[in-house]
Formats: structure tokens, C-alpha cells, sequence
């Protein structure tokens, strides 16, 4: 992955968090348990660390909400098997709702994406409710086969998304944004 391709998704780069082979913590949040295998790095995210990732030595993570609880990205976490239609699916729909800033990346699961919805900052709670309401939308049409970040059922730290491997589509401000 090319260092513009990352610079599409406007993360944090203060801290990272990278996954460990034991559990780091356990956390109890809304009468659940997790046990957490990231640990938080605090140093900042450096083009070193990306390519570690990509070349699969490590498996790094970046967060989704800032010091500030702001967010940049609205996040589909997408685990199905028809990648192709969820994709085509979720750029009409994404379209539909005004949004022209979007890009999906492949994970380390061959089929699975991120797809990272550009908000710019926008407030914690106004992001839970964005991801929410395009969640809804998107399952009136599609089995529900996806995550939404951030996420209020997770604990703050749990709001982290593994880097992506590979860019699989984008969508920036397309010509035919102009005729709507």
C-alpha cells in the first residue's frame, strides 16, 4: 500500500496499537467482558510500522476517535462473501445520502473490506448516529454482514480498526455529483 492510499482515510497517527499473542487486558463495559489483545502504542504511527503491517510482520491498528471525541470516518466492517454486490450496493446508497468521499480497502481476509465513509470532524455521538442510520438502510437491502465504527455497544478502545492491506475501490467527488 502506497502511503496516498492511507492518507485517503485521514487517521490518527498520534498512537497506534498492535496485537499480541496474549490478552493484554480485560475490560468490563455495559455488563460485558472483553478481553483485549491490542496494546496502545504511544508513539506516532510512522510509514515504517505501515510497512511492517503490509508485509505482515505485525498486525497494526489505528483508532477511529480522537482526544477530542471526534471521528473522520464512518466504517463498514464488511466480513460476507459477496463483496462485489455489498460494494455496489453501498455506493448508491452512500450516494443517496450525500455522501462523495468514500474508500474501501481489502483486509487481511481475502473478500473482506473496510470501507471508510469521509465525514471530516464530526462529533462522537453524531457519529454513532450516522453509522447507525447507514446501517439501517443498507440492510433493507442486503443480509447484514457488516460492523459499523465506531461503535457505542464497544468500549473506546475497541473503536480500532486493523490498517488495511490493499486499496479496493474509491469514490472522490465524481463528475455526476455536479447534475444532482
Amino acid at each position: 500500500m502506497l502511503p496516498i492510499d492511507t492518507s485517503l482515510i485521514k487517521m490518527l497517527t498520534d498512537h497506534y496499537w498492535i496485537k499480541r499473542d496474549f490478552i493484554v487486558q480485560k475490560r468490563s463495559f455495559k455488563g460485558r467482558t472483553f478481553f483485549d489483545k491490542f496494546e496502545r502504542i504511544d508513539s506516532p504511527l510512522t510509514q515504517a510500522i505501515i510497512n511492517d503491517h503490509k508485509e505482515r510482520k505485525i498486525i497494526a491498528a489505528h483508532s477511529l476517535i480522537n482526544k477530542f471525541d471526534k471521528v473522520e470516518n464512518i466504517v463498514f466492517d464488511y466480513n460476507g462473501r459477496n463483496t462485489e454486490r455489498f460494494w455496489h450496493r453501498a455506493q448508491l446508497l452512500l450516494r443517496e445520502e450525500g455522501f462523495i468521499n468514500f474508500t474501501a480497502y481489502e483486509s487481511k481476509t481475502p473478500g473482506h473490506l473496510h470501507l471508510y465513509v469521509h465525514k471530516g470532524h464530526t462529533t462522537l455521538q453524531e457519529g454513532y448516529q450516522i453509522a447507525k442510520m447507514l446501517s439501517m438502510k443498507l440492510n433493507q437491502r442486503l443480509p447484514r454482514e457488516w460492523r459499523m465504527f465506531p461503535n457505542p455497544d464497544l468500549p473506546r478502545e475497541f473503536n480500532i480498526l486493523a490498517l488495511p492491506y490493499n486499496l479496493y475501490q474509491k469514490e472522490r467527488g465524481a463528475s455526476w455529483s455536479k447534475h444532482m
